[in-house]
């Protein structure tokens, strides 16, 4: 079996962040968002790994994937998708690179808590033409919906419905055999111009092929918007093993699960796990936490960070945050407004005079 990770798209939903870098390199608790997924794939046992890459971030996620491939143990083959014209696209894009074996096709802004090791594992010895992981969501007029038999066979996808036929929303895991070609190539584009995978798996139900679904066990999440993100921040940070090779001096207190990498300093601060502090950060009279992740070389001073994601290269100086997300070397300072601010910062964007 050969992965296939789509990280191209526009990421439209996450600007600024995503005016100058991709949404899959977005770190949850300091690691890049796809490297979850790229993680999943290998501890399946799928090491000849498909990245699918557009030409306006491309060069930083083929930096960002072959960092993971030497630390993970896994190939990637990079493959440019022109134009963002869906997923079915993007794995028409790919066919060449899956030479007719069976794929997992995972989306790279994705995080199963379970991974996919039993998923990949049923398909591998069964008999279906396609498997499909499905979750149930609150709203499933945001997402790809399924309606099931009583078997537990997939009958219809319906893409982001007005009266959704059931609350199980397709999961960005998808695994196919050979006949997927078939059906990426007779399908449409939809009415919002693109070439939507659940036209595709539909065209394998209709022309009498077995789609089999699997309802995951443990929490997914996709990474699309800002709440998004920290949500799953929330999800992946409470799980952290607490560890600090850093320093710690002055008045500094830490409680709960806390890990600060090698060379950071921290000087009379306080900590509230979880919380992920990277490495090589320096931390002076900060609050920070919970559900707080500091990435490399930051600098925070005289400030609060609560339930935030800090990028690495970031100064943070007299501001009280909540709930923001800071692009790489974003700069505030060096005095904010009182009380909480909730914000979104571009990468090197500056708020005040740092």
């Amino acid at each position: 079996m050969k992965g296939l990770v789509l990280a191209g798209g526009r990421g439209s939903r996450l600007r600024p962040i995503t005016f100058s870098m991709a949404k899959q390199l977005i770190p949850i608790a300091n690691k890049p968002i796809i490297e979850y997924g790229l993680e999943d794939l290998v501890a399946a046992g799928v090491g000849d790994i498909g990245i699918v890459v557009s030409p306006e971030t491309g060069a930083r996620i083929r930096r960002a994937v072959t960092r993971a491939a030497e630390r993970i143990g896994f190939t990637p083959t990079f493959i440019v998708q022109d134009e963002p014209r869906g997923l079915a696209h993007a794995l028409q894009t790919a066919l060449d690179f899956i030479d007719g074996d069976h794929c997992l096709m995972y989306l790279g802004d994705n995080l199963v808590k379970d991974g996919v090791a039993d998923v990949v594992a049923a398909f591998e010895s069964g008999r279906a033409n396609c498997q499909i992981l499905l979750s149930r969501v609150d709203d499933p007029t945001a997402f790809g919906v399924a309606e099931l038999d009583d078997d537990g066979a997939v009958l219809r996808l319906i893409e982001k419905p007005d009266d959704p036929p059931s609350d199980l929303a397709l999961v960005g895991v998808y695994l196919f055999d050979e006949t997927i070609a078939g059906a990426v190539a007779s399908i449409a584009p939809s009415a919002r111009g693109e070439y939507e995978i659940t036209d595709a798996i539909q065209h394998l139900i209709d022309t009498g092929n077995d789609v089999q679904a699997t309802i995951v066990s443990g929490w997914w999440k996709d990474t699309g918007t800002k709440d998004d993100l920290l949500a799953a921040q929330h999800l992946v940070i409470a799980d952290i093993t607490p560890e600090v090779a850093g320093e710690l001096s002055g008045a500094t207190t830490i409680t709960g699960n806390v890990r600060v990498g090698a060379g950071s300093t921290l000087i009379d601060c306080t900590v509230t796990g979880p919380v992920v502090i990277g490495e090589g950060a320096s931390l002076r009279s900060a609050v920070i936490g919970p559900y707080t992740s500091v990435g490399n070389g930051c600098e925070v001073v005289d400030a609060t960070i609560e339930d935030s994601i800090v990028m690495e290269g970031c100064r943070v100086a007299g501001w009280n945050l909540r709930a923001s997300v800071l692009g790489h070397d974003a700069r505030l300072g060096p005095t904010g407004p009182n009380g909480p601010v909730e914000m979104t910062l571009g990468e090197r964007s500056e708020v005040g005079a740092a």
